[in-house]
């Protein structure tokens, strides 16, 4: 199966062309048939100018392209690519994702993508596959992978989510109520996890669906917390904050929603959620 490694392995003693012919010339493909697949793919990856130079005196984004030309010229069902986008800068990172995506749709082919990146994995996948020390814990599209965890692992990794743990206290055909160290609160039930008084249950609450007030809500999904922090992200910012009981707690907001709270750190501000913006871990 063709590869594209995460070093890119390519020959700092052969050309562009003599790189991307490389495995056709090894597979005993004539010469005829080697330039065109050659000249085809040094077009597609809008790098046939560089066809002759050698691949030291590229930059990274260029390399990157002679790699894919090199495993896509032999027309592979599968494609695996090794962290391929590692060693690039940020920007690159996010023009070679858009490459690699429009790629895979015009060919219609099977990429196998291996990274530590969740933005790239989410970005680019159309099926996650998340695997803790070898064994898988969820597979699913990222929209689902984000919005409903299945383990803490998962919750965990993805960095957004709060993650609460307790007992049931009390459960009706609308709510889940979890006793937790800091506090009792309210979860839609989960069909995929059936929950009775007394049963362990961890439950998580999205970053992005947490609001945050200078006073008490009028909701029973409220708790208090101390700023510790504020990360800038662009359009939002992440308040990093830690409730009574130690717990990390975090809320992704637009600036504009963060304009009339008091941030500084130290400060004591309320955290609360709705009742549907929890969800139940089912593998936990």
């Amino acid at each position: 199966t063709p590869m594209v490694w995460q070093s890119l392995a390519l020959f700092p003693f052969l050309t562009v062309r003599e790189n991307v012919e490389f495995s056709l010339r090894m597979r005993g493909v004539d010469k005829a048939e080697r330039t065109r697949r050659v000249d085809k793919w040094l077009e597609r990856m809008q790098i046939t100018e560089f066809a002759q130079r050698n691949v030291a005196h590229l930059s990274g984004g260029q390399r990157q392209r002679v790699a894919l030309a090199r495993s896509l010229v032999t027309e592979p069902g599968i494609l695996l690519l090794d962290e391929p986008l590692s060693a690039l800068d940020a920007h690159l990172k996010v023009r070679m994702q858009t490459v690699l995506s429009n790629l895979q749709k015009e060919l219609g082919i099977t990429f196998v993508y291996v990274t530590h990146s969740q933005s790239e994995a989410f970005s680019m996948a159309d099926r996650v596959v998340i695997m803790s020390r070898g064994r898988i814990e969820q597979i699913g599209n990222p929209q689902e992978i984000y919005r409903a965890p299945r383990t803490r692992f998962v919750a965990e990794f993805l960095g957004s989510s709060n993650v609460f743990a307790g007992k049931v206290s009390g459960v009706t055909s609308d709510a889940v109520r979890i006793a937790t160290p800091s506090g009792e609160f309210d979860v839609a039930p989960n069909p995929a996890k059936a929950l009775a008084k007394g049963d362990k249950a961890t439950f998580v609450v999205s970053g992005d669906r947490v609001q945050l007030n200078n006073r008490q809500p009028a909701t029973s999904n409220a708790m208090r917390a101390s700023v510790v922090g504020e990360e800038f992200v662009g359009a939002t910012a992440v308040i990093h904050l830690e409730g009574v009981d130690g717990i990390e707690l975090k809320a992704q907001k637009s600036h504009d929603e963060l304009e009339q709270l008091n941030l500084m750190p130290g400060a004591t501000i309320w955290v609360s959620w709705r009742a549907d913006a929890g969800h139940i871990l089912p593998g936990e």
